[in-house]
């Protein structure tokens, strides 16, 4: 019996009409799809008509649960990969299922399925030089994020980063503080809430952008991808 495939597909990050029309015909014609939360991908899933089952997975599954997908690759079985939004792999639990996947058969095709992602999106509409950039994924609650930003701050190329609504505001200060310490200036992009009905994107010094957090709380709505720069003084 030959193997089946593992596709990694990338969904919207918003608008559920930003998915590619090969993701929507894999994602009908796969036995399952792999899902980190089945509810919100079955929003997008009856939004456009398809009804594959589903199968959850997600950064707590065990062993037992890959175990079983891994099974089904095996009897043939061709498996979607999705994350709640965005490409899986990139700060989210798939990477750890692909690598399970190649170790267990080394001749298993995995097939990117590409499309939407909040890094690539943001960095797009920048109008900044981005040939070169530096990816952080989300910053540490605690432990490590002092360093972190200043690895941010004083990177050589432009740093992307995701940060929570709980939390923008304190990292502004934080890029405030840390970068008058060691005399860098920098330029600050937040995009906030991409693709949705209250997409909104901001420029400028940190400290600037925490006066607007501060006197628009809506600003401290969403989902957050944060740009940073230095700039010369």
């Amino acid at each position: 019996m030959s193997l089946g495939k593992l596709y990694v597909a990338a969904t919207p990050i918003g608008n559920l009409e930003d998915i590619s029309l090969r993701a929507l015909r894999i994602m009908r014609e796969a036995d399952y799809i792999l899902c980190e939360d089945t509810r919100l991908t079955r929003v997008l899933l009856q939004k456009h008509e398809i009804s594959t089952p589903t199968i959850s997975y997600h950064q707590h599954s065990g062993g037992g649960k890959v175990g079983q997908l891994l099974r089904y690759l095996g009897e043939g079985k061709n498996l979607v990969l999705v994350s709640d939004a965005g490409t899986p792999g990139i700060s989210d639990p798939g990477s750890m299922l692909v690598a399970s996947a190649r170790e267990e058969f080394p001749d298993l095709e995995v097939v990117p399925l590409p499309g939407a992602s909040a890094v690539i999106a943001a960095l797009s509409v920048s109008g900044w030089p981005v040939d070169r950039f530096t990816f952080f994924g989300f910053l540490p609650h605690k432990k490590g994020r002092q360093t972190m930003i200043k690895e941010i701050i004083t990177s050589s190329y432009p740093a992307v980063f995701y940060e929570s609504k709980h939390r923008i505001r304190k990292c502004m200060e934080e890029i405030t503080t840390l970068s008058a310490e060691a005399e860098i200036k920098v330029e600050v992009m937040l995009a906030r809430e991409l693709t949705k009905m209250f997409e909104t994107i901001y420029f400028g010094d940190p400290s600037e952008l925490v006066e607007k957090l501060e006197n628009d709380t809506d600003m401290q709505k969403g989902e957050f991808v944060v740009l940073c720069r230095k700039v010369k003084k």
